[in-house]
């Protein structure tokens, strides 16, 4: 049987000034996996990604999420479902605990042990009470990632959540958000340049060139017996464009 889609994509077109920055035939995304998107700078997968949080509409096609069909400016109850995660995550000039309970505040909800809960989660109980500004790089990263995981979405969307980051904070963002799909049953798109950890964490791949899907497939059918003859190639570590 054929698993679940939380989202189902249909000849998405995205144009900025005609020039168009993703052209997406068809993509379903099963609900509670972990789909990483690959591909080299200026593929169009954060633009993708963009339109699968609502910020962006699409130029033409549809994105169906769930039931509901977006072409315009998605209603709140949807948008509160999905968050993303940025790079370069933007935090407030608060206490690290503040900044955690920023999405409840928006909601109208208090901050309450659940920002504690996470705080420890991602191993920074400790650090509760300092100022977001004093922060490292791999620190900031995990606020902004328990921001985004108290709120308990539905959707999560990483946009090279871990890059330029040390090998220790790769390794703890990594395991949090394999445990949230894990035991939350979470629905993860995560774009990286990382073909290592796209490997790692996503049930599927998919490779994105020039705003195209090139091709789609579990992982291990992705970097083992690639269909396309591109992906190889991108897999080897080879320049693709």
């Amino acid at each position: 049987m054929e698993p679940e889609s939380i989202y189902r994509i249909e000849n998405l077109r995205k144009e900025y000034n005609a020039r168009v920055v993703v052209d997406i035939e068809r993509l379903n995304i099963r609900a509670g996996e972990i789909l990483a998107i690959v591909g080299p700078s200026g593929a169009g997968k954060s633009t993708l990604l963009r339109l699968l949080n609502f910020l962006e509409v699409p130029t033409t096609g549809q994105i169906v999420y769930r039931d509901y069909v977006f072409d315009s400016q998605a209603p709140l109850d949807i948008r509160r479902q999905v968050t993303t995660v940025f790079q370069r995550p933007v935090l407030l000039r608060a206490s690290v605990q503040e900044n955690v309970a920023y999405g409840l505040r928006l909601r109208g909800e208090r901050m309450d042990e659940r920002v504690g809960d996470m705080l420890a989660r991602v191993g920074l109980a400790s650090l509760a009470r300092v100022s977001a500004t004093k922060l490292s790089g791999g620190e900031m990263q995990r606020v902004a990632l328990a921001r985004a995981l108290v709120i308990a979405p539905t959707v999560l969307l990483l946009d090279e959540p871990t890059a330029n980051l040390d090998p220790y904070n790769v390794g703890l963002i990594e395991e949090i958000v394999r445990e949230q799909n894990r035991t939350r049953g979470t629905t993860v798109v995560l774009v990286t340049h990382n073909v290592f950890q796209a490997k790692r964490l996503a049930h599927r791949v998919g490779l994105m060139l020039a705003g195209c899907l090139i091709e789609v497939n579990t992982a291990s059918a992705f970097f083992d017996s690639p269909a396309d003859p591109r992906t190889a190639a991108f897999v080897r570590g080879e320049m693709v464009y």
